[in-house]
């Protein structure tokens, strides 16, 4: 089994695999405040299966939230047997980033496109719909082009209510009319079909650029809402990140670390 795991701003995701199936995966939240023994435990708790720990072969970790890297791979390490490989720069993903300076991709983004590109081919835009928002543009050939970063629906709700004294914070939930007549239903109607609608626009000027008509995926947490009130999503895939994770694991392992982290 092949332990993957995800560190995000909110949630730190996890995926096991058999071979190329994603067996189980679960998230925890992503807080500084934890400890690795608090992680651990949550792992064998959840890695035990009939009173018995399942074996975990290898693990890999992508992150974007630099102060739980620590934790987390001492929590793998330490509980599951095994020193992850950590995302990074050099590391073999099968795709030829095209960025001015590769190192400031964000990991998440480069691990989402690898899940996408060895699961549906290029060429595709990638929409991860997470605390923030990216846009990504990978050809038929495997070059990741790069591509936009906004803001994230939620992130946008909540700065919305801080920001207004008299506004609440609302559930992100897309009511049936555009024109509403109390104030949670309007926040929800400007704030969803706001997103939809610069979603859509971006999809287009995408489009445009790539010169062709390509697929469009989307993945992250909020991915159904603008699937559903939306057409410009040909799919909807929340386990790119922990894929191409699995897949850059296999790219890589025989050259994994085999040093104790400290």
């Amino acid at each position: 089994m092949i332990l993957t795991v995800d560190i995000g701003n909110t949630n730190v995701k996890f995926g096991l695999f058999e071979g190329d199936n994603l067996i189980n995966s679960f998230r925890l939240s992503a807080s500084a405040g934890k400890t690795a023994d608090e992680y651990g435990h949550n792992l064998k708790s959840i890695l035990s299966k009939d009173g018995q720990q399942i074996k975990v072969d290898g693990a890999i970790i992508s992150s974007v939230n630099p102060n739980l890297n620590y934790t987390i791979a001492h929590a793998v390490q330490f509980y599951c047997g095994t020193v992850p490989i950590i995302v990074g720069s050099g590391i073999k993903t099968g795709l030829n980033i095209k960025y001015d300076n590769p190192k400031e991709v964000g990991s998440d983004r480069i691990m989402g496109c690898v899940g996408a590109y060895y699961t549906y081919g290029g060429p595709f835009i990638l929409v991860d719909f997470g605390t923030a928002t990216t846009f990504n543009a990978v050809t038929k050939s495997g070059e990741f082009l790069g591509g936009a970063i906004s803001f994230g629906l939620k992130s946008a709700s909540d700065a919305l209510s801080k920001s207004a004294a008299k506004l609440p914070g609302v559930e992100l939930v897309l009511p049936e009319k555009a024109i509403n007549k109390n104030t949670i239903t309007n926040m929800q109607s400007g704030i969803i079909n706001g997103f939809i609608g610069s979603t859509e626009y971006l999809v287009k000027k995408f489009k445009s650029e790539l010169g062709q008509d390509v697929k469009v995926i989307a993945t992250g947490g909020l991915s159904e809402i603008i699937k559903e009130a939306s057409d410009v999503i040909d799919i909807v895939d929340r386990t790119l990140i922990l894929k191409g994770l699995n897949i850059v694991y296999s790219k890589n392992h025989l050259v994994q670390q085999t040093q104790v982290i400290i």
